[in-house]
């Protein structure tokens, strides 16, 4: 822990070389831009991009996700899907604040634009919660075999007698 406490907490910048640039990869912008993305409360998970470019070891992570990087700035394109019965507008929005907050702080790129489109809405914990709701009603052989209701005692059920009657006999045809 004693590692950590010593590293400096802010760099300062003015110290480098003039003349001298720190340039990002995509993918390592796209990385951190996945992971603050899918951190996000109400976000269910990231859609493949169209065109995205990246098919490195990391796909998975940067899944959901297109940057464009100049010397200083850089604009994100987040493709999501959302759980059901969050939010959308407020998911998204913590998305982008999300994703800004990371790069800003790990890279000092100026973020100038985080694009959310919410590409579907995941049924996922809502299916996970029906199902487990539907194990604990499953009843367990040793309950299964005990009656819900208890049968009264059984007393002997007597039949009624048939009363005879007298045989009625059709008229005779004349």
């Amino acid at each position: 822990m004693a590692k950590k406490e010593t590293l400096p907490m802010n760099i300062d910048l003015n110290d480098m070389e003039p003349g001298s640039n720190i340039i990002y990869s995509n993918e390592v912008v796209s990385i951190i831009a996945g992971v603050a993305a899918t951190e996000v409360e109400g976000i269910a998970g990231m859609v493949n991009v169209p065109n995205s470019g990246l098919l490195g070891k990391n796909r998975n992570v940067t899944k959901g996700v297109k940057v464009e990087i100049g010397t200083q700035e850089a604009s994100v394109d987040l493709y999501v899907t959302v759980e059901y019965g969050k939010p959308i507008q407020k998911a998204a929005h913590e998305a982008q604040e999300a994703v800004r907050k990371a790069i800003e702080e790990m890279t000092g790129l100026h973020v100038v634009r985080v694009d959310v489109h919410v590409q579907g809405v995941s049924f996922e914990k809502e299916n996970k919660a029906l199902d487990a709701g539907a194990q604990h009603a499953v009843l367990e052989p040793a309950e299964a075999e005990t009656p819900l209701v208890e049968a009264a005692e059984e007393t002997p059920v007597q039949e009624p007698v048939a009363e005879e009657q007298p045989a009625v006999e059709a008229p005779a045809e004349a």
